[in-house]
């Protein structure tokens, strides 16, 4: 069984490139994957491997940063290695909203999972889904209105057009999103800023299923595709085309090919392209055929 930590804090850092070549270090001694971003402004990763591999990075990162609480921090179990490889990056920022976070607090506006129905379900309260769409597409709270953007960089555009006045909740997968979010609407003057403590996961973890208000699956950026409540792993696959998950729906589409087109890219792929995706998918079986490793495959325990 692999056990996956997911974790951010906002706290201000120094010496990033000596850390950078100390935690991969670790990872390569542990056998932990997954990716860990540093920044000045703070650190954000997902991470799996064994548990006891996993509890020492926590321990390193905890004492090496000085850090006595994550932010937000969630733990899940696979019974297969969700991620291919182990990464470290330096980056100007853990989400890229345009200004950094150089505080060790940002704004503690968190409603905790269990009190999260009651909010959403007063009157008038504007429910932003903070994710991408196809993220959206996957699984939301019912009522939620999403930004439809691409790059969580053009988020600010979409929260410019919102009433100040309005009583906001908002949610994403870990809750980092939403964090940086939320400042960026209090240094703007809105008052009435609330965020999923622990976003999705938290919430898909601790609220019972015949409880909850959650629609769907949440879409997670590793082999898993998606979680349902529990955070089992769900039922999505993922176009080797266009990189988008796909539901049951999409894989009988006649613009499913496997491992080369979903009905998301078949139209905008070139004959290159699928040319070249089909080869590959013909190396991938050749190799299941002879019991070879391959790209995409999945480690089990």
């Amino acid at each position: 069984m692999f056990y996956i930590f997911g974790f951010y804090k906002f706290k201000r850092l120094t010496g990033l490139k000596k850390l950078k070549v100390l935690f991969q270090e670790k990872f390569i001694k542990n056998n932990i994957r997954g990716t860990i971003i540093f920044s000045k402004e703070g650190i954000n990763g997902t991470i799996s491997g064994k548990k006891t591999s996993i509890h020492l990075i926590k321990r390193n990162l905890m004492h090496i940063f000085k850090i006595k609480n994550f932010d937000s921090e969630n733990f899940s179990e696979c019974n297969f290695q969700p991620f291919h490889r182990g990464k470290i990056k330096i980056k100007k920022e853990v989400v890229p909203l345009g200004f950094q976070v150089l505080k060790s607090k940002a704004t503690k506006n968190y409603i905790e999972p269990n009190k999260w129905n009651s909010l959403i379900e007063e009157p008038n309260v504007y429910l932003i889904d903070a994710r991408k769409p196809f993220e959206y597409n996957v699984g939301t709270f019912k009522g939620s209105k999403n930004p439809n953007i691409n790059n969580f960089r053009d988020f600010p555009r979409y929260l410019k057009k919102i009433n100040k006045e309005n009583k906001i909740a908002m949610f994403c997968t870990g809750g980092i999103r939403c964090e940086k979010a939320s400042l960026y609407l209090k240094n703007k003057g809105f008052k009435n800023v609330f965020q999923l403590k622990g976003g999705i996961l938290n919430y898909l973890k601790n609220v019972k299923k015949n409880q909850s208000l959650w629609k769907g699956e949440c879409y997670v950026f590793d082999n898993r595709i998606s979680v349902k409540h529990n955070l089992k792993v769900g039922t999505y696959l993922m176009c080797s085309g266009c990189r988008k998950p796909l539901s049951d729906k999409d894989t009988k589409s006649k613009k499913y090919v496997e491992g080369i087109s979903c009905p998301k890219c078949f139209d905008n792929l070139t004959e290159s392209q699928k040319s070249r995706f089909a080869m590959r998918q013909k190396q991938i079986l050749t190799a299941k055929k002879t019991g070879k490793k391959y790209i995409f495959q999945k480690e089990y325990t």
